[in-house]
């Protein structure tokens, strides 16, 4: 299994110490692998083995061994990886709404000296950041999957790929209002990060059309 850092980390912490913001990015850090271990959790009980880990500014991203059996079990339009693939984004924002839920229930001021509401605050920017329509967040996930299993992957990759750039830039908007009335613009550090995978999404997108349409002309 591979580890990997990524050095953008390093400069995510320096800045919120410097806003005297460590305390939140650190429970966001501290929640987002916890989300993390609930993607491995599924996919560990689901038959697939962890092929690398890669640690990110906000969190960790694992990726796993495909089975190839598993591409040969057709399920409607997709297969069973499909399936799999489908559960596994669902259970990272899962653990979130279960802790929140948690600590709801709880009904304390504070636990472990930390305050109850900053808990459940900072697990429901996971669960909302992660359930944005943008691939490949878990929201980007879960909807491609679905659209996979009943319309195809070449129809699920299309609009998929429309819907990251449409909420990529509604979030944009939404981020620009939040700041401007809080004047806090700690958020735009998501916003940079959300652009950085959308282009990059969006090259990946343009390539795998080229395959697309290649192995139709290949295959007529």
């Amino acid at each position: 299994m591979q580890i990997k850092i990524n050095l953008k980390v390093f400069a995510f912490a320096l800045f919120f110490c410097l806003t005297n913001q460590l305390k939140i990015y650190l429970l966001l850090m501290l929640f987002a692998i916890i989300h993390e271990i609930g993607h491995i959790l599924s996919g560990i009980l689901l038959g697939l083995k962890v092929q690398k880990l890669e640690i990110l500014p906000i969190g960790i991203a694992v990726s796993f061994k495909l089975d190839t059996i598993d591409f040969n079990k057709k399920i409607l339009k997709a297969n069973l990886l499909t399936i799999k693939k489908l559960v596994i984004a669902l259970a990272g924002p899962l653990v979130n709404l279960i802790f929140i839920f948690l600590f709801l229930l709880l009904g304390k001021e504070k636990i472990l000296n930390i305050e109850t509401e900053l808990l459940i605050y900072v697990n429901i920017l996971i669960f909302l950041f992660n359930m944005l329509m943008i691939y490949p967040l878990d929201g980007g996930r879960i909807i491609k999957n679905i659209l996979y299993i009943f319309l195809g992957k070449e129809k699920a990759l299309k609009i998929t790929n429309i819907l990251s750039n449409l909420n990529a830039v509604l979030l944009t908007i939404f981020v620009i209002y939040i700041s401007y009335i809080s004047q806090n613009f700690t958020y735009f550090f998501a916003v940079i990060y959300i652009w950085f995978i959308t282009i990059r999404e969006n090259k990946i997108y343009k390539m795998r059309k080229k395959i697309i349409k290649y192995c139709q002309i290949i295959l007529k």
